[in-house]
């Protein structure tokens, strides 16, 4: 069996607020294991963004344990054992794009030699090589997301986590997106943990999807797929497809009947 990369049991979060306080997460017990592509999924505000952060180290829990890669989060984020792909590509508009990939690596000291070589790597990974000198208002949104997942890339941490990072994007470059992310997580094997709205995207990317109900966030599924690594996306009018799909929909009900 392959090791655990995340351990989430019993993990509970509530932040304060002047009115009152807001219970985030609670009683979330989850194990992912390398190499996992897992989707969240579940209502605005049930907490998926904020599991993210405390695995991130931007978030910490107020009860329950959490680990990476055998580590604490803030000494997993000290370690280097994440990249972090946001909603919005986050591109400084004054940098060209090599120059905003490389960036996370000039600020960690890398030599300016390997700055290129990783640079260059992750531009050919994500096919973007062909714009390393372009500025982002220059690119397409789904171009500048691609960058941002290179910049996440660049100094080859073993877990991606990535909050939505398509959801602001239409659905035919989704699409393609998709088909990109897909096929770059079969040519790294990154554990990537990854936060929709969606479920046809969930479902298409994943292998596991954690269904989540409102506030205070909950574990209300969680689904080992049993569809291949290779996915064409037509594979989604498959009646394999269409189960998973209607299995989570019903984990969301069940969540939202339950809340």
């Amino acid at each position: 069996m392959p090791d655990d990369v995340i351990n989430a049991a019993g993990l509970d979060l509530t932040f304060p607020s002047p009115d009152g306080p807001v219970h985030a997460l609670s009683d979330i017990s989850l194990d992912i294991n390398e190499g996992e592509f897992v989707s969240f999924i579940g209502p605005s505000g049930c907490g998926k963004t904020t599991f993210l952060r405390c695995v991130a180290a931007l978030e910490t829990p107020t009860g329950g344990t959490l680990t990476v890669n055998g580590m604490t989060p803030d000494e997993a984020r000290k370690a280097r054992a994440y990249g972090y792909v946001f909603q919005a590509a986050g591109l400084y508009p004054w940098r060209t794009i090599g120059r905003n990939i490389s960036l996370p690596l000039e600020i960690m000291g890398y030599s300016k030699s390997d700055r290129t070589k990783r640079t260059q790597d992750v531009l050919e990974l994500v096919e973007l090589d062909k714009f390393a000198n372009k500025y982002p208002w220059q690119l397409s949104g789904g171009m500048q997301q691609r960058a941002s997942i290179a910049r996440a890339l660049a100094f080859d941490a073993k877990v991606l986590l990535m909050d939505e990072p398509f959801g602001a994007l239409d659905e035919i470059v989704r699409d393609r997106l998709n088909e990109e992310l897909l096929a770059l997580w079969k040519r790294t094997n990154k554990t990537t943990l990854f936060v929709t709205h969606s479920i046809p995207e969930a479902v298409y990317l994943s292998t596991k999807i954690v269904v989540m109900s409102p506030r205070p966030g909950r574990i209300t599924d969680i689904i080992d797929s049993p569809l291949p690594h290779d996915r064409p996306l037509d594979i989604r009018d498959t009646p394999e497809f269409l189960a998973i799909a209607h299995r989570v929909r019903e984990g969301l009900r069940e969540g939202m009947e339950v809340a």
